[in-house]
């Protein structure tokens, strides 16, 4: 069986990961002045859009397991990003909030997010973005 001119080398699956690499790859540089994982910084994003959650819920959010979650928020509290309260409807359960400072930190990390993401994509022309932005949200719901 010969090859078709037409089909690219690497596959769609191939071509897709490696794209992944490239936009996590230049999403930890852009995270690199903050000292901050990836995960951290979608765990801060996720209580930015959301406002205070329950642990269980931050980790349902990021779908990680709960363990995973509390590794996460003890960094970020550590670093006086988030705060934890007792959820006075379940003494039980921990309620999380990002400080004043998360929040400051939060912005500027999807400042240079973006940046990130303009770097790998700003080449493409307006109407091929807005196309492949047209798939990958069909992709992801």
């Amino acid at each position: 069986m010969t090859a078709d001119p037409d089909e690219p080398e690497d596959g769609l699956a191939e071509a897709f990961w490696a794209v992944t690499r490239r936009l996590r790859h230049r999403t930890r540089e852009a995270l690199a002045p903050w000292d901050v994982t990836p995960a951290q910084s979608r765990a801060l994003g996720v209580l930015i859009r959301h406002g205070t959650l329950r642990l269980s819920t931050l980790a349902e959010h990021l779908r990680i397991a709960p363990r995973s979650a509390t590794e996460v928020v003890d960094d970020l509290e550590a670093r006086g990003l988030v705060a934890r309260r007792a959820d006075p409807a379940d003494r039980r359960a921990t309620l999380v909030a990002p400080t004043e400072e998360g929040t400051r930190l939060s912005a500027a990390i999807r400042a240079a997010r973006r940046a990130a993401a303009e770097d790998l994509f700003g080449g493409l022309p307006p109407a091929d973005r807005a196309q492949l932005a047209r798939i990958l949200r069909t992709l992801r719901d």
